[in-house]
């Protein structure tokens, strides 16, 4: 355990991504005009209390796109309808899509994104088109963070770039569960192995992802992704796969407006995808249990053990992987802006992933689906 977090904490490639940051200020743009290569597509799904607060963030950077299209996917709030009025009260030229049914067994999220996709290279003046950014449509974005994107991608030849935007840390189990959410991430995906063109790693965030049409048309769009639960990750992978390079990096300023406030949604979001991530093998599935109690849930219990038993180096190897561990998730806690005294949490917020990844597994095994954004999901379905 305490050789784990030592090697751990050595691990250059596995250390917070801290200088992989979305520029705050990007720089001007170089040409005139040069942002008219670039198409925004959202899909959205009931976001009508967010859109209020995210989409004329977006419209206000209309100079830094050509075309801007929100798809709607079935909403039962009026999304649509909102997106409209705003669209109208902005005075920029933007479109509202009617998303439609998803082809079977595709996740409805990829479905609206690929009609927007479809709906734009169908246009006139498709020809110009040469970056597609798909974001969420419950991201606030920071001004010029579509140039800052594009300028990441130009600048270091990347054929895909993407940003893991601040998410809602509002209520308490946001705070408890939500840095280690992305903490985790990054262990599993390092971010500097992700932009490194000879490793094998590859992930994205889908909720602010910039790809260039060359390579998404290389890979077959969107439709060779279209019946996968995890879509980012996969696309970053068949981008690589083909010869793109990757960055993911974080943002400091733009963020999730969402909120999930209670541990029945965030356990929602996390456990349909959870044993998919594990590439749905039981083996994997026990040892990723196993590792998470062993290394990250371990260290305070037996310190208390160790205490009760009056065994002092037991206690004092315990207390130096706790002391390690919470140095090595500080400074994702700090990134969401949060008090240092949540650094101790990990072990906490671990317990929590670990039954809800055997929740995932369980729900897999069983047949049974999750409710998500208003829809009920059959298993692998988003």
């Amino acid at each position: 355990m305490l050789l784990f977090w030592v090697v751990l904490c050595l691990d250059f490639r596995r250390g917070w991504p801290r200088h992989l940051v979305l520029p705050d200020d990007p720089l001007p743009t170089a040409q005139e005009g040069q942002g008219r290569e670039l198409a925004v597509v959202i899909p959205a799904r009931n976001e009508a209390q967010a859109l209020a607060q995210t989409l004329p963030s977006l419209l206000e950077q209309s100079e830094d796109y050509a075309r801007l299209v929100l798809v709607d996917d079935r909403s039962g709030d009026g999304t649509g309808a909102l997106a409209r009025e705003l669209m109208v009260a902005s005075g920029e030229t933007a479109e509202v899509l009617d998303g439609g049914e998803p082809p079977p067994g595709w996740s409805g999220k990829t479905a609206a994104a690929a009609r927007g996709v479809e709906h734009i290279l169908s246009s006139p003046g498709a020809g110009a088109i040469g970056w597609f950014l798909f974001t969420d449509a419950d991201i606030r974005h920071s001004p010029h963070s579509i140039r800052a994107l594009r300028q990441i991608a130009l600048e270091q030849s990347k054929s895909l770039v993407s940003v893991m935007v601040r998410l809602n840390t509002g209520g308490w189990w946001e705070r408890l569960l939500v840095p280690a959410f992305v903490w985790f991430f990054q262990l599993l995906y390092p971010f500097r192995s992700v932009a490194k063109d000879t490793s094998s790693v590859a992930a994205a965030a889908g909720g602010c992802l910039l790809v260039s049409r060359e390579y998404l048309e290389k890979i077959g769009g969107l439709e060779s992704i279209g019946t996968e639960v995890i879509d980012d990750v996969n696309l970053a992978a068949r981008v690589k796969e083909a010869g793109g390079s990757l960055w993911l990096g974080l943002s400091r300023r733009m963020v999730s407006v969402r909120r999930t406030a209670s541990l029945r949604e965030i356990s929602s979001m996390v456990t349909r995808t959870a044993f998919d991530q594990l590439g749905y093998r039981y083996l994997l599935l026990i040892l990723t249990l196993l590792g998470l109690f062993a290394f990250f849930i371990s260290p305070p219990l037996l310190c208390v053990v160790a205490l009760v038993r009056d065994e002092p180096p037991a206690g004092l190897a315990a207390a130096v992987a706790m002391s390690l561990q919470t140095v090595k998730y500080w400074p994702a806690v700090r990134h969401h802006g949060l008090p240092p005294r949540y650094a101790l949490s990990l072990p906490l917020a671990s317990c929590l992933y670990l039954w809800m990844t055997f929740l995932s597994a369980w729900n897999y095994r069983w047949g049974k689906g999750e409710t998500w954004r208003g829809r009920t999901l059959g298993v692998g379905e988003h």
